[in-house]
């Protein structure tokens, strides 16, 4: 477990220190995919993207294929109509592959032997410099400035190997130039069914919106995640003011429950605050963002273990948890923080590494199994649980009040995780760049609405039917299932007792014979 721990806090610092944010620097090494996603960022009017090209390295005298780099422009984050078009042999550098119904396009093909970028625009506005130092104070509205024919490249020659530096820049004069803009660089060899040649270069990228360093779409997210943090954190207090004053039983499951929102607080303003320098900034504050890491870290994990725990019915229809339900946690818990590491190391890793797609990929197969071990195994194992007590041992009014309950804690679990983990993905591909913050928003929101819920129909209260203990003849078994321990288990008589139940009737034939 400690091994575990040292790996977590090893990626999460990995991740808080190698990453600048909106101010990237992308080192590829040997790299020999077609294209690389460099960049999607929304610029609003006055926004800024300047791209340079560091020591992008060829063995002298050696022209393998073409090099360039490509910047489009969409309304929203789904797929961008440019990358559609073509498949994972295409050359998006060929005007062939583009369509002229999706205008928004700028090349930049690299001539080594010329040493110039030549730029092909194919925006009716797009206002392009070589470097944001180039950009007036005071930019023409409508002027055309996508007309440069070539920008220029330098070269210089280290112990037999060529380096090549380039740098251009964009700037977002009107609202008619506002969108989200996607940069790729594109590697195309000879060759349609040829090997892309190997590449070797840093990529830096400033992107901001005027003095603000976070996408279009971002801009609310600081004061999106205070609002929620204070709300969570009034939810807190009302839950810990429920506990403290409950005359029923408390159980450690609620207490549990406290630690979760007390956790889902700090992680919204850790959040917040971690956004919040990244919005003044460029960059985050390393302190707060591993702050954010780890609580959202355990957040996730104390998330999976209460819904797993009120799903198996610990603390209420049981006080032991069963091996299957162990065996339930040792794939759950591990699997949870997986994913949460996975998530953590994709929001921090450049957008154009290698490894991104494959954190991508690994944080959703992660996400699916999870999700799909909590909805289908400990709910339906206590449904069917319950049915079966309900048939069996006489006691059906109550064991059927808890198996209502049960359904419906199935169906918040199902639409919860169906929500925020499907619907949102739908919502954020096609809402408007700008209001990108509403998938976060909506996340919150279900969050807030299944906690208040699940707080509500499992509180402390003496006729709430999870709680309402299964033995009702003696007062004994009643006090004892109270905690669980002893639930389904009758008393057995002693020998004695047993003797002089049998001896009862004798002594009653004996007193009438002496009448």
């Amino acid at each position: 477990m400690l091994r575990i721990v040292r790996m977590i806090s090893f990626f999460i610092l990995l991740a808080a220190v190698t990453v600048s944010c909106r101010i990237h620097k992308l080192h590829l090494t040997d790299d020999e995919r077609r294209y690389v996603d460099l960049t999607t960022f929304g610029f609003f009017e006055g926004g800024i993207l300047d791209v340079r090209m560091v020591n992008f390295m060829m063995p002298s005298g050696l022209v393998n294929g073409e090099y360039g780099f490509t910047l489009d422009r969409t309304i929203n984050d789904a797929i961008s109509p440019y990358l559609a078009q073509g498949n994972s042999d295409a050359c998006f550098l060929k005007d062939s592959v583009i369509s002229p119904q999706h205008p928004a396009i700028v090349f930049f093909k690299m001539d080594f032997v010329n040493l110039k970028l030549n730029v092909t625009c194919k925006a009716a506005i797009m206002h392009l410099y070589q470097n944001k130092s180039e950009i007036p104070s005071i930019v023409p509205k409508g002027e055309e400035k996508c007309y440069f024919p070539t920008l220029p490249m330098t070269k210089a020659t280290i112990n037999g190997f060529d380096y090549y530096n380039a740098s251009f820049a964009l700037y977002v004069a009107s609202p008619k130039e506002e969108g989200l803009y996607n940069l790729y660089f594109s590697n195309c060899p000879h060759t349609e069914r040829g090997t892309a040649p190997s590449v070797n270069m840093v990529i830096e990228l400033y992107e901001a919106n005027k003095n603000n360093y976070l996408s279009a779409g971002e801009i609310p997210l600081p004061v999106l995640y205070a609002i929620m943090a204070l709300i969570f954190l009034f939810s807190a207090i009302v839950w810990t003011y429920i506990l403290r004053t409950s005359k029923q039983p408390v159980y450690r499951i609620h207490y549990i429950m406290c630690v979760l929102v007390d956790l889902k607080v700090l992680s919204l303003a850790f959040h917040g605050i971690n956004y919040h320098f990244i919005q003044t900034r460029g960059e985050h504050v390393t302190a707060w963002a591993i702050l954010y890491y780890i609580t959202h870290l355990l957040k996730g994990a104390v998330l999976f273990v209460t819904i797993v725990l009120v799903g198996t019915g610990w603390n209420f229809i049981k006080h032991i948890l069963s091996d299957r339900d162990k065996k339930l946690f040792m794939v759950i818990i591990p699997l949870q923080v997986l994913a949460n590491v996975a998530e953590i190391i994709l929001a921090e890793s450049e957008e154009g590494a290698a490894e991104h797609n494959a954190w991508r990929d690994i944080f959703i197969l992660v996400e699916l199994l999870c999700c799909g071990a909590v909805v289908f195994f400990p709910v339906v194992w206590s449904i069917h649980h319950l049915q079966d007590a309900a048939n069996t041992d006489g006691k059906a009014a109550i064991n059927l009040q808890k198996l209502k309950l049960f359904k419906h804690f199935y169906v918040m679990v199902v639409c919860y995780i169906y929500f925020t983990r499907f619907i949102l993905s739908i919502l954020k591909i096609t809402v408007p760049f700008q209001y990108a913050w509403i998938d976060e928003m909506f996340r919150e929101l279900a969050t807030l609405v299944f906690f208040v819920m699940t707080g509500y129909k499992f509180r402390p209260a003496a006729a709430n039917p999870y709680f309402t203990p299964t033995h009702t003849e003696d007062v004994e078994p009643q006090v004892l299932s109270d905690i669980g321990i002893l639930e389904g288990v009758t008393r057995i008589p002693n020998r004695s007792e047993r003797k002089r139940d049998d001896m009862q009737p004798l002594m009653q034939e004996t007193n009438y014979d002496s009448d």
